[in-house]
């Protein structure tokens, strides 16, 4: 299995308690140890049919470390969705995504691979989207140390409290009776109705205050911040 320490170590020491990245000092003081980390597996050889929890630290600490080393090679910039004299240019943000730059177990993958074919697709693990991170402000917070086997699923537990309890992500207006989403839930909304009969319920079960949420219950889908999730 890999070595997660390396990784675990960059996280504590450039990642808040908040979730925020201290990009300038990481790229700064060590800008080519989470490269060095992620060539030693380069070619690898991973078994693909290993334990469920093995699979899901893998490919989550993957998945940030992916986009972590993406925007350190990038930093400085404000947000991931780039513009042109003002106007999103959503193809080039696309290609962040899709592009296949990185090279591991011997072969290339893309984010879009390893969220969707990988841990959407293959694990079917619906907590994931609140682990993995594009590095905006909308993700989910990034964690402050990585991901292993024998805690990944407390660790995905974790992250789905923090992040439908964080009031910018989710919240209940008692007034309007009215659930306020991030758009994750929008644009994951099947993942989540595969464990839940409805989105309001799958949120009840993690939200802590005592808010009436039933299948019925109205969502408005909050705005989506693209700009860099950064300390600075």
């Amino acid at each position: 299995m890999i070595d997660f320490l390396p990784w675990d170590t960059l996280l504590r020491q450039y990642v808040d308690e908040h979730g925020r990245v201290d990009y300038l000092a990481w790229k700064t003081q060590q800008p080519h140890a989470l490269l060095d980390w992620l060539q030693r597996y380069k070619h690898w050889h991973f078994e693909s049919n290993s334990h469920t929890c093995e699979q899901l630290a893998l490919w989550i600490n993957l998945y940030n470390a992916f986009t972590i080393l993406t925007i350190l090679e990038r930093y400085p910039l404000k947000s991931i969705l780039p513009r042109f004299l003002g106007i999103p240019n959503w193809l080039a943000f696309l290609w962040f995504f899709q592009r296949q730059a990185y090279h591991i177990f011997g072969e290339r993958y893309s984010l879009t691979q390893i969220e969707h074919q990988i841990l959407r697709k293959k694990l079917q693990e619906p907590r994931i989207h609140f682990a993995i991170v594009c590095a905006s402000i909308g993700c989910p917070l990034l964690r402050s140390g990585a991901y292993f086997p024998e805690q990944v699923m407390q660790q995905l537990d974790e992250d789905a409290q923090r992040f439908i309890n964080n009031y910018e992500k989710v919240h209940y207006d008692f007034s309007t009776q009215t659930l306020y989403c991030n758009k994750i839930f929008k644009w994951y909304r099947q993942d989540f109705l595969k464990v839940a009969p409805s989105l309001p319920e799958y949120i009840s079960s993690y939200l802590k205050i005592d808010a009436p949420l039933t299948a019925s219950t109205p969502i408005s889908y909050l705005d989506y911040d693209w700009s860099l999730n950064q300390s600075q």
